[in-house]
């Protein structure tokens, strides 16, 4: 028998357990026309989502109530769906893309199926089959899996816009990549016989392979944006293609592809970046350009030979990240006031340093932003441009013609720069040419892959770069990492002892004398899919070059010579400020000892 959750039920259901008061279920009970017109127009529901009603769920939640029990908390969609769980008995779950199964999600019964019962299955467990319903009392459904597929059906409950997203996504890939498999393992056409070749080329134009890989393609990239993934690895392996997405600094398995459908997919993504694709021996880079929700997005695309074929890495620029305030980069106010002073010098060079994903790139954009005027003359050399900015100057690297770091900049100088950005210095060319523009009454920004900051100077000097140039013309090296922030949405307090605290290599500032310590974690929640984490922060170590840390250079003492001084005249560690934000609730002492070594 089918029952249905009336949004009357499900209101009644939220006043009892003083989510919501009598007043608010009046108030949605009397907009409910309204209400289901402004959420159905909003979703635009076409396609495969017409002729379904929107839910009580997404009707209470477009009026975006505050619970009257539970202070600053908001009556979500997913909140309504908990508590709705919570009185039937029946177990909610925020559905996680990322820990599902893509064969199980689609194998399991048909995509007409899922649509028609808003019901997906995301999990056999222990012998059942866990199915996430936004009806879980409709026996009917039920029954017609439990017939089908000869389990035993679990059903959980979750919330109508997750499990159509759902459907769209996963149902949308697998169709395209099993129809792209099909089409591409098929018997090659018989070239001798001329007629059917003829044929099969005019007939097959509306439902070629190209088309499924377009959509495939087309669906990872939204699915890459959704999650908010800052790579997507496709990676061949023996007998499958694997992609994964890095979200916050971790990397997440999303799917999976037959090797044929792999190569498809890799010819589409260097179509799109520009790349030969026919040339498959040798590492290739370009960039695509894509248009999602009306803003603009970069992706930078790298394809590299590996055991099995190709691999492709797609880096993925969102404008709203490279470019940000300085104040929203991470910096304690006093790390802040120093580089703002290095800033502030007409010339000189100031370092960026750090291993690769530590944030670096997006530092150098944000300085730039905050230093730009219309009556600077700003000139960047990249390899390659990470985004495209027509604030600036960009000169991309081209080693093929000859247009180095080095030999652009011995020409750059001639085009009356005020600032010169040069993603990465790498040789001993580069680093005195970088040294002769910064001599030269021009503000330089780089970047150098050590560990900390003192090593900048070391650095140098390993390229062979003389020490008086060196203590002359840095200003300053700015040492980063990125560590996930804490999810506000689940944030709790919990104590640990000092001796605790400081037994994990942690030292507690000198002002911190309690014997506990009060720290911060998340609990897991809907919010951050059970992850704890949120988004991403830098830690900052800013070594100003003071007359003193000069005389050291020129001196040619050693690192951790220079980084006592440093400390000594207020320069604040790596660890240091790690530990300031682990204390402010920021992040956890666990997400510290992941990014930041004992060495740092």
């Amino acid at each position: 028998m089918k029952r249905t959750l009336l949004l009357q039920d499900v209101c009644d259901i939220l006043v009892n357990r003083s989510v919501m008061s009598a007043e608010q279920r009046a108030q949605v009970l009397a907009r409910q026309k309204e209400l289901r017109h402004k959420v159905a127009t909003l979703h635009d529901l076409k396609g495969d989502r017409a002729g379904h009603s929107v839910s009580p769920a997404e009707i209470i939640a477009a009026l975006n109530l505050h619970s009257s029990s539970r202070a600053g908390e908001v009556i979500t969609e997913d909140l309504v769906m908990s508590e709705v769980g919570d009185a039937l008995g029946i177990p909610y779950k925020k559905i996680n893309p990322l820990e599902l199964d893509l064969a199980v999600v689609t194998r399991t019964f048909s995509k007409a199926f899922a649509i028609r019962s808003l019901a997906v299955p995301i999990a056999i467990e222990n012998g059942e089959l866990l199915v996430a319903m936004v009806n879980p009392l409709d026996r009917d459904v039920l029954d017609d899996i439990n017939k089908v597929q000869k389990l035993p059906v679990r059903p959980i409950i979750s919330t109508r816009t997750d499990i159509v997203k759902l459907i769209q996504e996963f149902f949308g890939f697998q169709q395209s990549v099993v129809k792209a498999e099909r089409e591409l393992v098929s018997p090659s056409v018989d070239i001798g016989n001329l007629e059917q070749y003829a044929r099969l080329g005019v007939a097959g134009d509306p439902e070629t392979s190209e088309k499924y890989i377009q959509n495939a393609v087309d669906y990872l990239f939204r699915y890459a944006f959704e999650q908010r993934a800052s790579d997507i690895h496709i990676e061949p392996k023996r007998d499958k293609s694997v992609v994964r997405l890095r979200i916050d600094g971790v990397l997440h398995t999303t799917y999976s592809v037959p090797p044929v459908v792999h190569n498809a997919m890799i010819s589409r993504i260097k179509s799109l970046s520009r790349l030969d694709i026919a040339e498959k021996r040798r590492p290739q880079d370009g960039r695509i350009k894509l248009l999602d929700r009306d803003r603009d997005v970069e992706i930078r695309v790298s394809t590299i030979p590996v055991a099995f074929g190709e691999k492709a890495v797609l880096r993925i620029l969102n404008p709203e990240v490279l470019f940000q305030d300085l104040e929203q980069l991470g910096f304690v106010t006093s790390d802040l006031l120093r580089y703002r002073a290095m800033l502030a010098r007409p010339h000189g060079m100031i370092l960026f340093t750090g291993p690769t994903g530590s944030g670096k790139t997006t530092s150098l954009y944000s300085s730039l932003r905050a230093v730009y005027t219309p009556e600077k003359n700003i000139t960047t050399i990249e390899d390659p441009i990470e985004m495209v900015c027509e604030d600036y100057n960009q000169i991309a690297v081209q080693p093929a013609v000859e247009v180095t770091f080095s030999s652009i900049l011995r020409n750059i100088l001639r085009q009356d720069p005020d600032i010169i950005m040069i993603g990465e210095i790498r040789d001993q060319d580069t680093a005195r040419n970088a040294i002769q523009a910064a001599l030269t009454g021009h503000l330089v920004l780089s970047t150098l892959h050590t560990n900390d900051a003192p090593s900048a100077v070391t650095r140098l000097l390993d390229l062979d770069v003389e020490a008086f140039l060196v203590s002359s013309t840095l200003l300053g090296a700015v040492a980063q990492r990125l560590v996930r922030l804490i999810c506000p949405g689940c944030r709790e307090t919990f104590t640990l002892l000092r001796e605790e605290f400081e037994g994990l290599g942690l030292a507690l500032p000198a002002t911190c004398t309690d014997p506990e310590v009060q720290l911060t974690r998340g609990r897991g929640c809907l919010q951050c899919r059970k992850t704890t984490y949120q988004g991403r922060e830098a830690v900052f170590e800013v070594m100003s070059v003071t007359d003193t840390v000069r005389d050291l250079i020129n001196q040619r003492i050693n690192a951790d010579e220079i980084k006592k001084l440093a400390c000594r005249e207020g320069m604040h560690l790596l660890k240091e400020n790690a530990v300031e934000k682990i204390l402010r609730g920021r992040t956890t002492y666990q997400e510290v000892l992941r990014c930041i070594s004992q060495a740092d």
